[in-house]
């Protein structure tokens, strides 16, 4: 791990920690990244899921539909 040294903003990192309930810079910064990360992945699945054909609700629909077992 590298030590960096950075300017932040002391009111927005205030904000940051309250938002994030964490207790130090460094942890605080962690789940910001972290938060980064996660949104670009879901706007990536979210872009996938638009594409033509992708989403089948008829397929989602019939998943939800319970399934009887017959005896026969």
């Amino acid at each position: 791990m590298t030590k960096r040294l950075v300017e932040i903003d002391d009111e927005l990192l205030v904000q940051a920690r309250s938002a994030a309930g964490t207790q130090t810079i460094k942890s605080t910064v962690e789940v910001a990244l972290q938060g980064l990360l996660d949104r670009q992945t879901v706007l990536r699945h979210v872009s996938r899921l638009r594409r033509p054909g992708a989403l089948d609700l008829t397929a989602i629909e019939d998943a939800r539909t319970p399934r009887t077992v017959g005896h026969g």
